[in-house]
């Protein structure tokens, strides 16, 4: 929505809505050092696993504690692990005052995430959680600025033939998504629908961004960063089995259970 200025036919600038990902970071605990220890020790295997991604710190389910959060230790803690703390949500009044002083701003409230599948050690059939404090929520939520822009409008297929570098993003809002050309560790790919890579997947691929939990990921070469459909993921921090690693597969739902099976 631009906002047009009075009295001027051209200005310098234009002020539109902007719409961005962030990364959830669900506090279970108010102690800092705690979560500082757990954020290094779940992100040691990959410490370039986040890219400057903002963050919103979620505190309801520590709103009732009494102690208080060192909010400038939790920022200095995330921003050491390659994050941008920018928002806060869910805590008591004198949690968010806390946290407005430590520079942080008021986000809206959210409906609760989805829940997860419990961790296992099944070969191919458990989601993980992301690395992070405890537990990360990664919501795709809002639109980022990327690599090609869609048009909102009735259900249609996006086609990206151009390769796509680290830090990239692809972004198919109410739409399917094909690639066309590697997808390298770092970069990531986001659609409403399915995704479909035909060249070696290794970045993020989030499909059924919205919710819809019949969406899947289909890849000629899976070898991921991290997939999700629906809000249900797996990291690399599980090694894919050998008979879905480097080759043609595809990623689904089973209720709560990510499976990945070969094609």
């Amino acid at each position: 929505m631009a906002v047009d200025t009075a009295g001027h036919a051209r200005t310098s600038f234009d002020l539109k809505s902007a719409q961005l990902p962030v990364v959830a970071v669900v506090l279970k605990t108010t102690d800092v050092g705690v979560l500082a220890a757990d954020l290094a020790a779940r992100l040691e295997s990959d410490p370039d696993f986040f890219d400057n991604d903002p963050v919103l710190i979620d505190l309801a389910g520590v709103r009732d504690a009494e102690d208080a959060i060192d909010f400038g230790a939790l920022c200095a803690a995330l921003r050491s692990h390659h994050t941008l703390p920018v928002a806060v949500r869910g805590g008591s009044p004198a949690q968010m005052d806390a946290a407005h002083t430590a520079g942080l701003i008021a986000a809206p409230e959210a409906h609760p995430a989805r829940g997860h599948a419990p961790a296992s050690e099944s070969a191919q059939d458990e989601a993980r959680p992301l690395p992070g404090v405890r537990e990360v929520v990664r919501e795709v939520i809002r639109e980022v600025e990327v690599v090609r822009e869609v048009p909102a409008g009735g259900p249609t297929t996006v086609v990206v033939d151009k390769p796509l570098r680290s830090g990239q993003q692809v972004y198919a809002r109410g739409a399917d998504l094909v690639v066309m050309a590697v997808v390298s560790f770092g970069a990531e790919v986001i659609a409403d629908g399915n995704i479909h890579v035909y060249a070696p997947m290794r970045g993020r691929a989030i499909a059924g961004a919205r919710g819809d939990t019949s969406a899947r990921i289909f890849s000629t070469c899976l070898e991921p960063q991290l997939v999700s459909i629906a809000g249900i993921y797996r990291t690399t921090e599980t090694e894919l089995p050998d008979a879905v690693r480097g080759k043609p597969a595809q990623v689904r739902l089973d209720g709560e259970k990510l499976l990945i099976e070969p094609l």
